[in-house]
């Protein structure tokens, strides 16, 4: 098996993934994981679908994230390495889409609309 390469997105955020044998080794952005992502429950989320498949420490994959915030990078992540986990055997398919990793999640930030504060948020009414 040579190098597979998939790519991942969640709002902003663009996760793009080449995974090899290995023994379990993730970078992300030329940092360990650990360091990359300091909370738990990024790293949880980003190694669900190898756990799903119970592929954990098989592969060791790079990753390179851009964009959002740390949430939709970890998420982005989730979603590459599921794409390339099925490219390799389309036998986890079934597990991964139930789960519902190979979603690509459509929800965007709703744009600032002119002669309003914010998306929907109106100037504060003044009576006076």
């Amino acid at each position: 098996m040579e190098v597979i390469n998939t790519i991942g997105r969640r709002k902003t955020s663009v996760a793009r993934i080449y995974m090899t044998p290995g023994n379990g080794e993730i970078t992300v952005n030329s940092r360990t994981i650990e360091t990359y992502f300091p909370f738990d429950l990024h790293r949880i989320v980003v190694r669900q679908p190898l756990e799903l498949v119970k592929e954990n420490g098989t592969y060791d994959i790079k990753i390179n994230v851009d964009g959002g915030g740390i949430t939709g990078q970890a998420e982005a992540a989730r979603m590459a390495i599921a794409r390339a986990l099925c490219e390799i055997n389309e036998e986890h398919r079934p597990a991964l889409k139930k789960e519902g990793f190979l979603t690509r999640d459509p929800r965007m930030v709703e744009r600032k609309k002119p002669g309003r504060k914010k998306a929907r948020r109106k100037f504060q009414f003044s009576k006076r």
